[in-house]
């Protein structure tokens, strides 16, 4: 159908529901954030902008535990994210009863997968917990990425796909991303299992910028800049880029 876009990410946990949105507030004297839970369907931009308009968001954390979603819809999203300065990590927001009400803290156990990454980068400043686990593998259509190798294709999917390819590349770009990240990513088709980060490729495609010294929900939570990543990877390879074709 005209408009469709491709997806990426599978699973059925919390993080495979539609994206929900909710500010933690941190008690009693730390800065809270927004917890953003779920993949990113066609409506999570606007979801985003109805939550904004109650809250002064620029500047703030967002906590991501999302398994993916649609491409261009995240692309929207994350340049919502871009627009706000917004800082980004991944985790799961966790809160526990105590003497005084609830107490707020980030667990470092979550997943960031498939375009949940691409809304990683869209953070100003982006810092992912040693516990964390950020994956990568091609776009693909939704509705086939199930039994991607038997389904048949259109010439209009595969138009599609690599207009969502061209999109996601300016965007990676657009983001202060390397060309390793899309390479990574293009290479690991749906019927392969998502290929994790390591700490390296982490900081090799530029989704870590910042070194974290203390846990979201304390008063002295900061960051500290690392040293920018001089050299910025080429876009995908001729031989990634024709496997995504053949896929």
């Amino acid at each position: 159908m005209p408009g469709r876009s491709a997806y990426a990410g599978a699973a059925l946990e919390e993080r495979q529901l539609p994206m929900k949105f909710s500010w933690v507030a941190c008690q009693p004297n730390c800065r809270g954030w927004i917890s953003a839970v779920g993949i990113v369907t066609a409506a999570t931009p606007s979801d985003f902008d109805a939550f904004a308009r109650d809250y002064r968001l620029k500047g703030e954390t967002v906590v991501l535990d999302s398994g993916g979603g649609s491409v261009n819809d995240a692309i929207a999203l994350g340049r919502r994210f871009r627009a706000l300065e917004m800082f980004t990590t991944v985790g799961a927001s966790v809160l526990t009863p105590g003497a005084h009400g609830e107490r707020a803290h980030v667990s470092p156990e979550a997943y960031c997968e498939s375009m949940c990454v691409f809304l990683l980068l869209s953070g100003k400043s982006r810092y992912v917990p040693e516990q964390a686990h950020v994956r990568v593998h091609q776009i693909w259509m939704g509705d086939r990425a199930d039994n991607a190798r038997a389904a048949s294709y259109s010439a209009y999917d595969l138009m599609t796909v690599e207009r969502d390819i061209g999109r996601l590349a300016k965007y990676t770009f657009d983001m202060g991303g390397a060309g390793d990240l899309l390479s990574l990513s293009l290479n690991v088709p749906p019927w392969e299992d998502l290929h994790e980060l390591s700490r390296e490729e982490l900081r090799v495609t530029n989704l870590i910028t910042t070194d974290k010294v203390a846990q979201l929900g304390s008063p002295n939570a900061a960051v500290v800049e690392l040293t920018p990543n001089s050299q910025q990877g080429l876009l995908v390879s001729t031989t990634a880029a024709a496997s995504v074709g053949q896929e």
